[in-house]
């Protein structure tokens, strides 16, 4: 073997001794930056380029989506509670029941963990979920769609939270969300199933203190 082959080898085996051998705090400081360096350079911009969407993992902050019982929920349920307000949109169960709910069908909790795709504006469909921005924070909302219309040659799209009792708008809620008139280049992907139920609340629970009290803690449904 040549000096070159020779000395690409001992480092390649010195650096696994490090990553994952060595146990002294000089070998646990390496995994870390290591691990770090991996997901932020490595694994998110690969699997933003996969999915195409800049985020392809959100972790879901607040109550909006909650339904009773979380995963154990029951679909029948939860429908009586709020047939009401969908019923006022023209949306009817048998809309649910036919696609409208096709995923998601019991919602998701604050602390969950979604995992989100691209998609063509123009292959949205009414029931799915959708991550904006809504252009007055870092976080996109995550929410259904409930209406799509066009608009000077444009797709409009209309949200709501399934445990909101209508779609946001400057009027009530302090973040200033319209979910109204969402644009097609608000969009940042469409969910497509939860990865992990409350996994999220790691992060989560070290920005509890920044929020309102009605923001605090664990969701129930409204």
């Amino acid at each position: 073997m040549s000096k070159k082959g020779e000395g690409v080898r001992k480092f390649f085996k010195k650096f696994w001794f490090l990553l994952w051998k060595d146990n002294s705090a000089k070998g646990w400081i390496f995994s870390l930056i290591f691990l770090f360096i991996f997901i932020k350079f490595i694994f998110f911009p690969g699997l933003s380029l996969i999915t195409g969407t800049a985020l392809p993992l959100a972790i879901v902050e607040s109550c909006s989506m909650h339904h009773e019982g979380t995963v154990f929920s029951v679909y029948d349920n939860w429908w009586e509670q709020h047939d009401n307000k969908y019923e006022a949109l023209g949306i009817s169960k048998e809309d649910f029941e036919g696609g409208f709910l096709s995923k998601f069908r019991r919602g998701f909790t604050k602390g969950d963990i979604i995992f989100l795709i691209g998609a063509k504006p123009e292959n949205l469909q009414i029931g799915n979920i959708i991550a904006f921005n809504s252009g007055t924070r870092g976080v996109p909302v995550i929410h259904r769609i409930i209406n799509i219309e066009e608009k000077d040659g444009e797709l409009i799209f209309t949200t709501i939270g399934d445990n909101n009792a209508q779609s946001l708008n400057p009027a009530n809620n302090v973040l200033g969300v319209d979910e109204r008139e969402i644009k097609a280049e608000q969009i940042v992907g469409k969910a497509a199933f939860r990865i992990v139920p409350y996994l999220g609340w790691g992060k989560l629970i070290f920005f509890e203190h920044l929020r309102t009290e009605s923001e605090k803690g664990i969701c129930q449904e409204n």
